[in-house]
Parts: structure tokens; sequence; C-alpha cells
């Protein structure tokens, strides 16, 4: 699995380091070819000439000596995978805000990889605040985040900020690869976020999704290899895959028009938009003033995104809706998921707390085609999209 996969490993100031050589040893061990990259402090912990005879390499630390100079940008588009571990609360920090004086920050800085680290602190730096804000910053960029486990810790307290075993970093490691090339060749259409309806020029009609589902489920789609087109309405935030392409627009319209253009050519269609169901029928040209009396604005239906691909799927297609109910729930999700043509309808209820518009979190139930149900409890949108294209991969199969 891991035979001919580039690997860059960094190892900053932490006690944890003592168990890196343990990590470069197992990958090299399973064929990777391994380059060791560490910050000054870490020389203290762990001895260059122990990893350069694991690793086959030279040990870099330095961005330039008297003889050479360390290209961090050929560095950072060589390896097919960055695994920082042990990950120190320092270097963390420096990462979190884009610090860059030393080599491992600037190759990581360049990486065009995904990046994987493994922290490891004591459980109050592990607790702090700024610790937990810092990443939640790194998550957010797209870095895989290995948390710290429970365990005997090197101040002699008992808690959690250990880093993870050698063991299960490598297992992190193999599953990254096997699960990157799980929808290698297979083009997916993704919409998210709501969708502004013009009143005039100032206003309009709109909702309070944020479009965080629809951007997690399109960056983990990536994430196992597909190419995935993203059809976003107005929304404040961006993909953490650099190989997410991007089609934004704003209308209900524009967004039909734009998911329909070569849907024949997509084998994964997931609509997690929050498209206005009507729209206004007129749009004044100018802005409308206020006057005394009422203003009435009359609606028209807009177009059905998931039913027209519904209408044109092949069996080769998978096509996913979600459903945002308040009442019977259960009942309009399955007539969704058999009006519409679809696969997989995934249903949010807003009496569930924490879940829907605007949270980082949600719980849905997913109702599949054969009639499988499958409820998942409160969790954040990113692990929730993983578990969503794993749903997706099953139905595949």
């Amino acid at each position: 699995m891991l035979a001919g996969k580039k690997i860059i490993i960094g190892i900053t100031g932490s006690i944890a380091a003592y168990k890196t050589p343990l990590i470069v040893r197992q990958l090299i061990k399973a064929g990777a070819e391994v380059r060791v990259l560490m910050t000054p402090a870490s020389t203290d912990f762990v001895s260059k000439l122990t990893l350069s005879t694991l690793s086959k390499n030279p040990v870099l630390v330095d961005l330039f000596d008297e003889q050479s100079w360390a290209n961090h940008v050929e560095l950072g588009r060589w390896a097919d995978l960055m695994l920082i571990a042990p990950l120190s609360c320092n270097t963390l920090g420096k990462m979190a805000v884009g610090q860059c004086d030393n080599l491992l920050l600037a190759v990581y800085l360049s990486a065009v990889c995904p990046v994987m680290v493994a922290a490891a602190m004591d459980e109050d730096m592990w607790h702090h605040p700024n610790t937990q804000k810092n990443l939640e910053i790194l998550r957010a960029n797209g870095n895989i985040v290995l948390d710290a486990v429970y365990g005997e810790l090197a101040s002699g307290l008992v808690g959690q900020g250990r880093m993870a075993e050698p063991e299960d970093i490598v297992k992190e490691v193999e599953h990254f690869f096997k699960t990157s090339s799980q929808l290698k060749g297979k083009k997916a259409l993704v919409s998210a976020g709501p969708t502004y309806e013009a009143i005039d020029p100032v206003r309009f009609i709109g909702n309070h999704s944020s479009g965080k589902m629809g951007y997690a489920i399109a960056d983990e789609l990536a994430n196992r290899g597909a190419e995935v087109t993203l059809v976003s309405g107005p929304v404040a935030i961006r993909s953490k895959n650099k190989m997410v392409k991007l089609l934004p627009v704003i209308s209900a319209d524009e967004m039909h028009t734009t998911c329909m253009a070569n849907s024949a050519s997509y084998n994964i269609a997931v609509m997690a938009a929050a498209v206005a169901d009507y729209t206004p029928e007129t749009v004044a040209d100018q802005k409308i003033k206020k006057k005394d009396g009422q203003l009435m604005v009359t609606l028209k239906k807009t177009k059905d995104i998931l039913a027209s691909l519904g209408k044109t799927k092949t069996k080769e297609q998978i096509l996913v809706g979600f459903a945002l109910e308040t009442e019977n729930e259960k009942a309009n999700a399955q007539k969704k998921l058999e009006e519409k043509n679809a696969d997989l309808i995934i249903l949010n209820s807003l009496k569930d707390e924490g879940a829907g518009f605007g949270h980082n979190t949600n719980k849905v139930t997913l109702f599949f085609k054969k009639g499988k149900e499958e409820q998942i409890e409160l969790k954040s949108k990113s692990a929730l999209a993983k578990d969503i294209v794993d749903a997706i991969i099953e139905i595949r199969s």
C-alpha cells in the first residue's frame, strides 16, 4: 500500500520525538520513500544519525549551511504526504499564524500535498483554549489532525497530551493512502450554500445556509480522489481542498443551469444546497422606495434541480439529496427519495439541537433507495462528510 509513496516526516521539539525513528522504520519497511526534516529544537531529543540511517537519506535541519541550500519549494512539491510527528505546541502556534522561521515551516507553507500532524504536549497545554483554537485553524486549512491521546506524560502527569503510538500513526498513513484513491477517475458534482432571489438591485429573498455541509462533502470527495465540481451560492467559506473546482452562482436559476450543464458526465451528484423554492415573478430595475401601505411581491416556483437530475440520471450515476424538515420528517424524506429518483436522501431536522443551518455540527438520518435507514448522531460536519462519502461508496459497490 505504501510502496513508492513519498513521505516527508517533520520532527519538532518534543520528548515524543524519541518515537519518530520507529515511524520512519515502519514506513521504510512498508516500501515508502522518506525524507526527514527537523527543527533545531528537536535535535536535542533524537539523533540525526539515527534518522538518516533509518531513512537512507540525509536529515535536513537548516534552510542553508556553508555548502548547500535546502530548496523548500522543491521538497514541498516532492511529497505525496507530509507528516509532522510530534507536533509541539510551539510549532502548532507558528503553523496556525503562518510563521516561517525554520526549514520545516518553510516546507509546510510550500507543500502542495496533504499534511498530517500528530500532536504531543502536556495535558494543560493541550486543553488550553489557544491550543484548541490553533488546532481548529489547522483543520480548517485542510490539515489532517491526529489528536493527542490519554496516557502517561513526560511531566509525570497522566492525561491527554501523549502523541499517538507509532503503529497507530502508520495505520492512519495507510488509511489515508487507501482512501485517497477510492474515487480516482470519478467525477462528482456538489451544490452548496443558499441562493439569493433578487427583488430589486438591493434586496433579495434568501435563507440561513452557511454552505458548510456541502463544502465538507466536496472536500471529502476530492480527498478520496474524485474530480469535484462545486456549484456554490453566496457563502463566506472556501474549500479546504485545492483540487475542488468552484463555480459560484447567485440565484436558483443560475444554480439549475450550472448543475445541469454536462450533468451526464458526472458519476456522483450531491445536492446539498438550500435552493430557494420560490423567486419573484418580476425584479425591479431600481431600488423600491418605501411608501405607505403594503408591498406585494408575487412569487413563482423555481426549477427543481434534484428532480431535473433525477429525470436524466442513468443507472451508472448516483444521486444524493438533502431534506430539511420541520414535521413528518421520515415520511417526507422517503417521499422525496422516490419522487426525485435519488439513491440517497439525507434528512435534517430543525428540531435537533446543534444541527442544520449555521452550525459546525450536524445530525442526520440516511435513507437509501433499497430501503435501508441509518441514523448518524451529532458530530462535526467534516466527520459527517466522511460518513456520507462512505455511504456513496457503499452504494457504488
